[in-house]
């Protein structure tokens, strides 16, 4: 028998849960999480372990969804100094590199930036001339090495449809610094769209020593337990990318605690295509799932206020959750959004604390009730039930407008809830077609997280001249599924999840866009597999 373990980070509690081969829970389990998160894993990982009898050589998997990426850009520690690099001259001068990033964010970044001749129209056309001027690059490199820089991203105007002045770069900084110097090509990460695309790859560049940082940290915790088991990190598309993957596009992981919710939900309840209400201590994320995977967002998304084109999952995120806490105010209840988080055993009313929060009202109306030892019910026998009646209100109706903003039609739906929070929403939620609370849903982000597959995709513009769609069609496939397998996938299992054909204004009819997708199980140890 061979097991897996799942690890999520969220707001409040951190997830771990071990599996079987057959994708059953063994054991389950929260612990607080902890302002430098790492302490949090270590625990979560701790108590999982303890509580079960398993062997533990047996335990060849460990899927990790994590927050440390996020909450690296928006605290705006432990971030690398970095160098973006712009192919564009003569054109692509008029905004700069960062312009409308925070000042806070840039100085945390080193806020360098260069500028080299190259590039090509949306045809293929080179802007200056075919290749790079190798004298001007290496003007910059000396720049890059007398600046310090830690990681760099190279950025060239659309390089979805030809990479190549963006590798070629990228071969002289690997000459000049070595194989191991982390460098981000904003063609392997990011969208149509210059500046956004430019942003995503130097956020991805300044997050390597955070990627660093956190797979180091979870292999010592492993190694505590002689545990030698694969590391996979969750990606926000709800599959995974092997460490190393993870190490190179750090950037992949933010968004993953919902889309693990929604694989989780999707695995507990057996559906396919339903809504997915996850309800943790700090906020509520509500997202859908189409045919096992959730809906990608169609919009550009800002992450630490730099707005990104990078793939992110469809998630409507409102301040309520568990930890949430409720005042009232000239006979007016709130509830959210600032939240008592991971402090709830400590700060709750019926924990012993002096803060009314959401899950005091709950255990009030005497709907809900707590197993733990500290939690004490008579605690809270004295709120005014117009309070706690006026909190379940506001929740009710919060969450069931999240939800129906999250559909694309009138039609009802199931709704599945999970999370530590889901004791939150009590009766039927309007618009849904059944209200479904499965087993095991406190873990449904953990689990997620290890049921996942691993998957590849890719956004590019390709030309038919000299050609037939067929081809291009071919060549597409094989590129998608070749990223699944680089990202960890075994080749014999990959599959297409999606292909579509994407209309261009303003260009030749011989110009296709072609966004697709496939995904595959786990390989136990990867090899280099070229398909």
């Amino acid at each position: 028998m061979i097991y897996k373990i799942g690890i999520d980070v969220g707001g409040t509690n951190t997830d771990a849960v071990i599996l079987d081969e057959q994708n059953q829970v063994i054991q389950a389990t929260k612990a607080p999480t902890t302002s430098d998160v790492e302490t949090g894993i270590f625990n979560a990982l701790d108590q999982v372990l303890s509580n079960t009898s398993i062997n533990f050589g047996k335990i060849k998997y460990v899927m990790l969804g994590t927050t440390h990426a996020t909450n690296a850009i928006i605290e705006k520690k432990r971030l690398a100094k970095i160098a973006v690099v712009r192919i564009c001259l003569p054109a692509g001068q008029s905004i700069e590199p960062m312009f409308t990033w925070d000042d806070s964010l840039k100085e945390a970044v080193g806020n360098q930036y260069y500028l080299l001749h190259g590039g090509c129209e949306f045809n293929g056309r080179p802007l200056n001339k075919p290749g790079l001027i190798i004298e001007e690059c290496n003007q910059v490199l000396d720049e890059i090495e007398k600046s310090g820089a830690e990681s760099i991203a190279i950025t060239s105007i659309f390089s979805p449809v030809l990479d190549n002045y963006e590798k070629d770069f990228a071969d002289l900084v690997k000459e000049r610094f070595g194989g191991d110097f982390p460098v981000t090509l904003s063609s392997e990460i990011g969208n149509l769209g210059l500046l956004e695309r430019e942003n995503s790859a130097a956020l991805n560049a300044s997050l390597v020593k955070v990627a660093e940082m956190v797979s180091r940290g979870l292999e010592k915790a492993l190694q505590r337990y002689q545990i030698n088991a694969n590391i996979y990190f969750a990606q926000n598309d709800g599959t995974l990318m092997s460490m190393d993957y993870a190490k190179k596009y750090p950037i992949l992981t933010i968004g993953s605690g919902p889309t693990n919710s929604i694989r989780g939900a999707a695995h507990l309840s057996t559906l396919k295509d339903c809504i997915v209400c996850d309800i943790g201590g700090t906020t509520t994320d509500v997202g859908i799932l189409i045919k096992g995977f959730p809906r990608e967002s169609a919009v550009a998304v800002d992450i630490g206020g730099v707005r990104t084109n990078f793939r992110m999952p469809d998630i409507i995120s409102i301040g309520i959750g568990g930890g949430s806490i409720v005042r009232e105010k000239d006979g007016v209840i709130t509830v959210g959004p600032d939240s008592v988080g991971y402090n709830i055993t400590n700060e709750s009313i019926v924990f012993g604390g002096s803060t009314l929060t959401a899950t005091d009202c709950m255990i009030a109306s005497g709907l809900v009730k707590i197993d733990h030892p500290a939690c004490n019910p008579t605690r809270i026998e004295s709120l005014d039930p117009s309070i706690w009646k006026g909190a379940i209100e506001v929740i009710q109706e919060q969450v069931s407008i999240a939800i129906d903003k999250i559909k694309t039609n009138s039609q009802e739906i199931p709704v599945v809830l999970v999370g530590g929070g889901a004791i939150l929403m009590q009766g039927k939620i309007e618009g849904a077609s059944e209200v479904i609370l499965p087993e095991n849903s406190g873990c449904a982000n953990a689990l997620g997280a290890a049921i996942a597959q691993v998957s590849g995709e890719i956004d590019k513009m390709f030309s038919t001249e000299g050609g037939n769609r067929e081809k291009v069609i071919e060549l597409a496939m094989k590129q998608v599924k070749q990223k699944a397998i680089d990202a960890g996938a075994n080749p014999s299992s990959v599959e297409l999840i999606d292909l579509e054909e994407v209309p261009m204004a303003y260009v030749p009819s011989n110009v296709v866009r072609i966004r697709a997708k496939a995904a595959g199980e786990l390989v136990f140890k990867q090899e280099e597999i070229i398909i």
